[in-house]
């Protein structure tokens, strides 16, 4: 019997739709020599492709005028109570315009592009950016005509509108990534390269959270063995031959293709392949062979027709770094006074339970290969060194770090400050020291570094942190390369956004841990 979820469709209304989304069918080897074989229709029940785009930017925009309207009335009561007499009957007129601007703004800036739904930090940036344009224009506004008593309008009006904006924005994608678990309002696509890139682009689709794709065939160039993907897509229709593109694109019902890697044919035939596009209205999109470089360090330069692509340079000195450790130090220092009553009452609570410091003290390298001793809440037993080399064949962690789900040195209050990744916390004294951040790669153990090959050693560019991308991706659940991968991606293309929402889904993900033992 099939399951059903109820879940609510803007513009649409409440829908029943089964909990798991059927692949279409695609019977047969495919040779295209050969006819090629008949292609179930992607179901009519689940919503994806064009249509839910503009559903769902029209929800956007409906939200965002509440949002903005609401701020324009507070700052016309503000404006109202705090100017002379003479300017009373100006302040709503005032504030209308602002709000007009600001709605402007957001559209200018373009906060509800498609590209941008539901991953990523760029969405968010794009609205504190539109907000603080039209703080700034009416800001040159106030300064140029000489109005006064605007205050309300700057301290209190944009920065509780910037607010709920973003907070409606989490809102609207934690909705859409629930629905996107279900197989809706994703973009249906086929992947088309050779075998190995074909590999590689659809497994990263499938792993990324919140990914706006939904990979409904593969057409692949050259000789590949069976009908469908294996590995960690396994079971992802396959097409050989690139001149099949189109047939499968119209057999499937695909949104878009997405052109994975170089082509033996080159690139006059993507072209063609997007003029022939053009005519089912299906997108085009080229997947970068530029790994683990995130976009706003890519820039596009067309020069008489020839797109160039520039990539800047990682940053990892100047005043973005400057800022992050002001970042580091105010949030570390109120984080340890506020949380001085609880970290006094674990370590309590570690020395009552088993015999030993309540604090545990071990050597990790930092930044630039400098090693600094790291705090911890003692967790496990005092002989848990000695104790390691009895274990070591039993290791369940990902070849280069020792993990052991049921690790018998740990304690019984080590067990769940683990798992809730309480013990992690006097970390923050190492973030105001300076020897880690708040945010970072995970700190290594000297035998880890020693062991590192090719450009490992480049995680320590930059300070470790207290969470990354590491802890909010699985953690112990990682193998080795993609620990590395997720380090490597952190250390070239951080930013202070990125680290505020990486901070935010640590909270989440300390409430509900993974991977955490």
């Amino acid at each position: 019997m099939t399951e059903y979820r109820e879940f609510f469709v803007p513009h649409t209304g409440w829908s029943l739709q089964p909990k798991t989304t059927p692949k279409p069918a695609w019977p047969g080897d495919v040779d295209e020599h050969k006819n090629l074989p008949s292609i179930t229709p992607a179901s009519t029940k689940t919503v994806t492709g064009v249509p839910w785009r503009m559903r769902y930017q029209a929800s956007l925009r409906i939200t965002d005028f509440v949002i903005i309207a609401a701020a324009a009335i507070l700052s016309a009561n503000l404006l109202g109570r705090g100017v002379e007499s003479t300017e009373v009957a100006f302040a709503p007129s005032f504030a209308a315009l602002a709000g007009l601007v600001w709605i402007g703004m957001m559209s200018g800036f373009r906060t509800r592009d498609a590209r941008i739904f539901g991953v990523g930090a760029l969405e968010y940036k794009r609205i504190v950016h539109a907000s603080a344009a039209t703080f700034g224009a009416f800001a040159v506004v106030v300064v140029l005509t000489g109005v006064q008593d605007y205050r309300g309008l700057f301290l209190v009006t944009f920065p509780t509108g910037t607010l709920a904006l973003v907070g409606s924005r989490w809102i609207w994608r934690n909705w859409l990534t629930k629905q996107r678990e279900y197989g809706h309002f994703l973009s249906r696509v086929v992947v088309v390269g050779r075998l190995q890139d074909v590999e590689y682009v659809s497994s990263r689709i499938a792993k990324t959270a919140g990914a706006a794709y939904d990979v409904v065939g593969a057409v692949v160039e050259g000789p590949c063995p069976g009908d469908r993907l294996g590995g960690a897509v396994h079971g992802i229709p396959l097409t050989r031959g690139l001149r099949n593109v189109e047939h499968t694109v119209a057999e499937s019902g695909a949104d878009a293709v997405i052109v994975a890697g170089q082509l033996r044919k080159g690139g006059n035939w993507v072209r063609e392949l997007g003029w022939n596009l053009e005519r089912s209205g299906t997108e085009l999109v080229v997947a970068s062979s530029l790994t683990n470089v995130a976009g706003p360090r890519i820039q596009m330069r067309p020069v008489e027709g020839l797109p160039l692509m520039h990539v800047e340079l990682p940053q990892f000195t100047g005043g973005r770094h400057v800022v992050k450790r002001c970042i580091d130090i105010s949030a570390a220092l109120l984080a340890l006074i506020v949380l001085m009553p609880l970290l006094l009452t674990l370590g309590l609570l570690v020395v009552r339970d088993s015999t030993g410091p309540a604090l545990f003290r071990q050597e990790r390298v930092g930044r630039q290969g400098g090693t600094f001793r790291m705090l911890k809440f003692r967790s496990m037993v005092t002989t848990a060194e000695a104790d390691l080399e009895k274990l070591r064949k039993e290791n369940q962690g990902n070849g280069v770090l020792f993990k052991l789900r049921e690790d018998p040195r740990v304690t019984r209050v080590g067990t769940w400050m683990r798992k809730y990744s309480l013990d992690e916390l006097p970390q923050l004294w190492n973030v105001v020291r300076g020897e880690m951040s708040l945010v970072g790669p995970r700190p290594p153990l000297p035998s880890e570094v020693n062991s590192y090959a090719g450009h490992t050693h480049r995680r320590l560019y930059i300070k470790p942190g207290l969470t990354g991308l590491w802890q909010i991706n699985g953690r112990s659940d990682l193998d080795w390369e993609e620990s590395v991968r997720l380090d490597l991606y952190y250390v070239e293309n951080w930013s202070v956004t990125g680290d505020l929402m990486i901070m935010w889904r640590t909270f989440k993900v300390m409430l509900k841990p993974e991977g955490a033992y």
